[in-house]
């Protein structure tokens, strides 16, 4: 889908354990302005049930795995995540929903932008408005 990519991150990996760094400007295709993380999540919650009219992050589970299902208001997407190596890029006007959580589910949101509610696109239906009026058209 247009507007999300799974990235796999280059790893470094001993009998030690490994190492995955990233970078502004390499790995992160932006500006970083805020950095959070969800954990603790019970198994069948829904979260996120957003889009964003500006925003763009990338997500990386740090430990454990969910499901992430993505929508550009014509395709609907279901991605795994559960390696720590990988990250899941996400443009503006892309709506996201993640589940089925591990018991140990760690997930990393890079952003590109500090919080602003006023980016949140919260309501399915004006979602499905603005994403079907051509303003996002990633073609």
């Amino acid at each position: 889908m247009k507007g999300c990519e799974l990235i796999e991150f280059e790893h470094h990996d001993d009998y030690e354990g490994g190492l995955v760094a990233l970078e502004q400007g390499k790995e992160i295709p932006f500006d970083i302005k805020r950095v959070y993380y969800i954990y603790g999540t019970i198994k069948d919650a829904v979260r996120g049930k957003h889009a964003h009219k500006a925003l763009k992050q990338m997500i990386v589970c740090l430990a454990g795995s969910c499901d992430f299902i993505l929508d550009d208001g014509k395709t609907r997407e279901e991605i795994t995540l559960n390696r720590p190596q990988q990250g899941l890029y996400i443009e503006e006007c892309i709506w996201r929903e993640f589940t089925n959580f591990s018991p140990d589910c760690v997930i990393m949101v890079i952003a590109s932008l500090p919080y602003d509610e006023s980016d949140y696109i919260r309501n399915y239906d004006d979602f499905l408005k603005l994403a079907n009026s051509g303003a996002y058209d990633k073609n």
